[in-house]
């Protein structure tokens, strides 16, 4: 595949891996094929040791529009119910696509160039952080379509909003603005340019000790699966872990010595 048809491209810029969703005719929604374009992607970020924070982002005008109804079969005839089943496609894509990153082995930032609907609202939330163009929208799409929040949505959505906004988005399907969504909770921060700010923000990140990250990043979202008691347990085991890294030593040391730390990620 060559970059000029490759629904994913990769960019490697210093200690950032730049993942493009690349449909920009379809307001990159997302194909079957699309999925595991975006995971080698992610796997090819996760390889290389240099890289420590990931960026992604749509081309065009739209970051995603969710799922690509293309990908279903809703020809008239037998079997027509089971051709057209979300479910299969939910379970081998869209579910391993989240999954993948909540896991990554280093922060994720979505730079939200413009739309982000249905499944690619869960995208964007499935990312640590998210910096959107003011002129970006959110939109719940699948009560339009007789379905329900998915790729993590309807579990995102009460984390980020509340259990009241959730429900009123879900529901009605109403499109967000990118200052709503800031202001109640759903993104980082609006930005101008949000590419540029974006990966500003990996570059930071990408200078910071990142098993540290990852592991605040894992208790924060499991927060609340914890009683307060359990959690302090995961923190002290978390806590312990980080003790025996390089960063840890480093970061202590440097504020002793008080100069700045020179961390590897390690």
């Amino acid at each position: 595949m060559t970059e000029s048809n490759a629904t994913v491209l990769y960019e490697k810029r210093g200690a950032v891996a730049l993942i493009t969703f690349n449909r920009p005719q379809a307001l990159n929604s997302f194909t079957r094929a699309m999925h595991h374009d975006l995971w080698a992607a992610l796997d090819q970020a996760e390889a290389n040791p240099d890289i420590r924070a990931t960026v992604i982002t749509g081309a065009g005008r739209g970051f995603c529009a969710g799922a690509d109804l293309s990908d279903f079969d809703f020809t008239p005839g037998p079997n027509r119910v089971e051709r057209a089943d979300p479910g299969p496609i939910i379970d081998q894509a869209f579910n391993p696509s989240t999954r993948r990153l909540q896991s990554l082995r280093m922060p994720t930032i979505a730079a939200v160039n413009g739309v982000a609907a249905g499944a690619g609202a869960s995208m964007v939330m499935a990312c640590d952080m998210a910096i959107a163009a003011p002129g970006a929208s959110f939109i719940q799409a699948f009560s339009k379509i007789g379905l329900i929040p998915d790729a993590g949505g309807s579990w995102l959505l009460v984390e980020r909003l509340g259990l009241a906004r959730a429900m009123a988005l879900a529901m009605t399907g109403d499109k967000l603005s990118a200052q709503q969504a800031k202001d109640w909770g759903m993104i980082w921060d609006v930005a101008e340019d949000p590419l540029t700010s974006a990966l500003a923000l990996a570059e930071r990140l990408a200078q910071m000790p990142t098993k540290a990250l990852v592991a605040t990043r894992a208790l924060l979202q499991s927060a609340t699966t914890r009683t307060l008691s359990e959690h302090l347990d995961a923190e002290r085991d978390a806590q312990s872990a980080l003790g025996r890294t390089h960063d840890y030593f480093e970061g202590v040391q440097a504020f002793l010595e008080k100069r700045p730390a020179q961390f590897k990620g390690e």
